[in-house]
């Protein structure tokens, strides 16, 4: 029997994690005894015995010593770049202040503890598809903060306090729901408005190209860490993750493609600077050789992300 605790469980990734968890009742295998939440915002919905905890902040208290633990509390890029003291005392001081409970338990405790860092911590200028050996030099205060936290993950868990893996997340896209604070917001925006019979802006050019997955890529990501061999990491303990390199022009040709050019008029452009700068600096492709090898899956075209968007969100129609 497991005893699961996610931080960050009110968020979107968050959310679909407790629903897929609920609805498996076990994870790597394992039945799930127990399943503690923290997040500033109660979460909609859970198993049966549910416990949460409204903080951001997490105690390791004797009667919890979760088994896997699901690090996603976060602020996302631009809140982090608006805001420097609240990005690093969120993205930073709770990753250190959730590692340091952890490392205080003692008595031989060392939970797998499964971290969402981001592909942020990369900085131009990028080869034509970033390797697994490529250097970490981040261009905004989130990718930095994503980066401390990686090298924290892999410290502690060379000093044995816990066992860590570090999956840095594409832009996961098609969020539902409504935006975000996210610089990169537009890149789901220009898909759900429009699906949803709403206008979209895009603040970039077309010629803006990304690394995506779905939400339902990202829970697969979470749960297939889980059950890694920590010896085959060795010590390099956070994987980039699988994607579908896509311009934001191919984003559109793909909606056009699953729903018909009528719904692609619904987006306006609209150029935002800062954001066009904060995007100037991302990543565009990778070659995941590593989390490829070690089995992790995502789409293989723009438009399949699309088409689970569709299912997944919207009951397998849109507005035309």
């Amino acid at each position: 029997m497991t005893k699961v605790l996610i931080t960050g469980a009110a968020g979107m990734v968050g959310a679909k994690l407790v629903a897929r968890l609920t609805k498996d009742g076990a994870v790597a295998g394992k039945p799930i005894a127990a399943m503690t939440l923290v997040d500033m915002v109660a979460p909609s919905a859970g198993p049966p015995g549910l416990r949460f905890a409204r903080n951001d902040r997490c105690q390791m208290e004797d009667h919890v010593r979760p088994d896997v633990i699901f690090h996603l509390a976060a602020i996302v890029s631009s809140e982090a770049e608006a805001d420097f003291e609240k990005g690093y005392r969120v993205n930073l001081d709770g990753t250190r202040y959730l590692l340091d409970a952890i490392r205080k338990v003692g008595d031989g405790y060392k939970p797998r503890l499964v971290f969402t860092s981001s592909i942020a911590v990369f900085g131009a200028p990028f080869p034509e598809a970033i390797p697994d050996e490529f250097f970490e030099t981040p261009l905004t205060s989130y990718g930095t903060q994503k980066a401390i936290d990686e090298l924290l993950l892999a410290d502690y868990t060379r000093r044995g306090f816990l066992d860590g893996v570090g999956i840095r997340l594409p832009t996961i896209c098609v969020r539902p729901g409504k935006p975000n604070k996210a610089a990169s917001g537009f890149f789901s925006g220009i898909i759900r408005e429009p699906l949803a019979g709403h206008e979209a802006i895009l603040p970039v050019a077309d010629d803006v190209r990304h690394w995506h997955a779905s939400p339902r890529s990202a829970v697969g990501f979470l749960l297939h860490a889980v059950g890694l061999d920590g010896a085959t990491l060795g010590a390099r303990r956070s994987l980039t993750m699988p994607g579908v390199a896509a311009t934001v022009g191919e984003q559109i040709a793909a909606l056009a493609r699953v729903a018909g050019e009528a719904v692609t008029k619904r987006i306006r452009r609209e150029p935002d600077a800062t954001i066009q700068r904060i995007v100037a600096g991302w990543p565009r492709t990778f070659d995941p050789q590593r989390a490829t090898a070690l089995g992790f899956r995502a789409e293989n075209t723009f438009e399949e992300i699309i088409r689970i968007h569709i299912a997944d969100e919207l009951g397998g129609t849109w507005v035309h």
